[in-house]
């Protein structure tokens, strides 16, 4: 609503309640205005159709993808969505991504854990309401700097002015944005699923991310020892999922189906199958085994499965779990997907051991000849060493089209000797064009960094702590850090601005009229930053 309709909502409730006369409209309004969204599961809805829109303009124009950074904590999300309004004037197609790796490894009560499902499941939706919380916060602020440049405008009677920032309030872009918020492997049993999920939905989150491996055996997806589930497991956890979103009434809630099977070697069960064909005849038929001809073969122990009308004993290790065949990883891969996409998923995520177009279109193009639209969310993650990775992708092509590369060694091309080299150029290139020509060619709809801002902090407090402990002293963090604020228009350099002290400051007015005690005064050194 308008900012002047809540002033004349306000100004008739307010009349009706004659104890209210010290309440003044504006004031009331504004802190309305200020606050679009008031629960969770508002901001869920708010998302959801943002997350649906995408997807359709997406399915329509592929250059139209999206991409989001992984953030640990609420400020890091905060600041990031600030940078982004400030650099392209809207958050469009830009998202938050939730890392379960870096909730285990960041917001753990327990310290750093690996990224195997051992951290508290309520850290999860935790930090999806933290994020949410700093969002709102960074509309608040910046609303807040616009009304009161409004305040001062009334006072001048500049009704041009007037008229510029009461538009600039009505059409005000929210920092809210749509999070996909990683489950893991769902946490337990299916009804554990469930009920995370709805915490999850209820803290915000509008989009929800679970992968198909063994919810006790969790690794990470760029790590070795992973175990897939068969379909029916799989599925039913995307069930819960979806009637987690049902009722709360977030009716377009967005599933994002993970698979693991590229890289996972091993399964747990062996798949319950009712006829020749179906989804856990399909699974066992992956599942590497023995052919047996009598029951003389069988020891004690061992299990036999009827395997493409042969009886099969399945390789099992000491741990207990069967070995899948050598290089079924691909099919499996394709398999997974086109089941979660027939039984409730909206996207897929298929985790793969390198950034390759070309390996990522050719499972995509098997997906879309049974499921047409299938889009991904693709993991640009930094387990990769994209320097190696796209310069050894170069060379590659170079050797295939019987170019002379001898003056390259291929083990060696992460080496700095090699980054002025046409070769290294031209790998830079191709890791620029990734996300634009991944999203036309291999159907990814959502571009994400799973782990970015884990490395920014890490880097640069490394660079700060060698030069302040160091000779730079003071310096280091003047020249490195306060001064590329102020020059850049980093908010945070006003820190004491960002944490909500003028926000805080009004609304004491607010309260107490006059007699309100403020912290923004002449004593405040905050006025250093002003028009610098």
């Amino acid at each position: 609503m308008p900012y002047a309709s809540e002033i004349d909502t306000l100004t008739s409730l307010i009349k009706q309640n004659p104890t209210w006369s010290a309440i003044k409209p504006e004031h009331a309004a504004r802190m309305r205005v200020q606050n679009k969204f008031k629960t969770g599961l508002d901001i869920a809805k708010y998302t959801a159709k943002i997350m649906r829109e995408d997807m359709a303009n997406y399915d329509v124009d592929t250059s139209q993808y999206t991409q989001s950074l992984g953030c640990w904590h609420g400020f890091i999300g905060q600041q990031k969505m600030i940078s982004v309004k400030k650099h392209f004037n809207t958050t469009k197609r830009r998202y938050l991504y939730l890392s379960g790796w870096m909730v285990a490894a960041m917001r753990s009560q327990f310290g750093p854990l690996p990224d195997q499902s051992m951290h508290e499941k309520t850290a999860v939706s935790g930090l999806i309401e933290e994020l949410y919380t700093f969002l709102r916060q960074a509309d608040s602020w910046e609303l807040n700097h616009l009304f009161r440049d409004l305040e001062a405008a009334v006072k001048a009677d500049d009704q041009a002015k007037i008229s510029e920032l009461t538009q600039q309030i009505d059409n005000h872009e929210t920092h809210i944005v749509p999070i996909i918020a990683d489950i893991d492997a769902g946490f337990g049993n299916d009804e554990a699923t469930y009920l995370l999920a709805k915490q999850m939905i209820e803290a915000g989150a509008c989009c929800i991310q679970i992968e198909n491996q063994v919810s006790d055996e969790k690794q990470c997806g760029h790590q070795d020892g992973k175990v897939t589930v068969p379909h029916a497991d799989f599925l039913s956890k995307i069930n819960a999922v979806r009637l987690a979103f049902l009722e709360l009434g977030v009716e377009d809630g967005v599933i994002v189906a993970r698979t693991d099977s590229l890289g996972a070697g091993l399964t747990k069960q062996i798949a319950v199958t009712e006829e020749p064909g179906d989804l856990g005849d399909q699974y066992n038929s992956f599942i590497d085994g023995d052919e047996i001809a009598s029951a003389d073969d069988i020891n004690n122990g061992d299990v036999v499965i009827k395997q493409n009308g042969k009886l099969i004993k399945p390789k099992r290790l000491a741990s207990g779990l069967f070995q899948f065949k050598e290089g079924s990883g691909e099919d499996r891969v394709v398999m997974d997907c086109i089941a979660s996409l027939q039984n409730g998923a909206d996207l897929l995520w298929i985790e793969t051991e390198k950034p390759h177009v070309g390996q990522i279109a050719n499972m995509v193009n098997r997906i879309r000849e049974q499921v047409p639209n299938a889009k991904l969310v693709y993991n640009n993650s930094p387990s990769f060493n994209w320097t190696l990775n796209f310069r050894q992708q170069v060379y590659d092509a170079w050797a295939e089209e019987g170019k002379d590369v001898s003056a390259y060694d291929r083990a060696r091309l992460m080496s700095a000797d090699y980054d002025t080299s046409e070769l290294a150029k031209l790998a830079d290139e191709w890791t620029a064009n990734f996300q634009r020509d991944a999203a036309r060619e291999a159907g990814i709809f959502h571009h994400l960094i799973t782990l970015p801002t884990y490395h920014t902090a890490a880097l640069s407090t490394d660079n700060l702590a060698k030069g302040y402990f160091g000779d730079e002293g003071m310096l280091a963090y003047v020249a490195g850090v306060q001064r590329k604020e102020i020059r850049q228009g980093i908010a945070t350099v006003k820190h004491q601005d960002m944490a909500g002290s003028n926000i805080g400051d009004d609304h004491k007015e607010f309260f107490a009229g006059d007699a309100a005690l403020k912290a923004g005064g002449k004593d405040n050194t905050m006025g250093q930053f002003e028009n610098v």
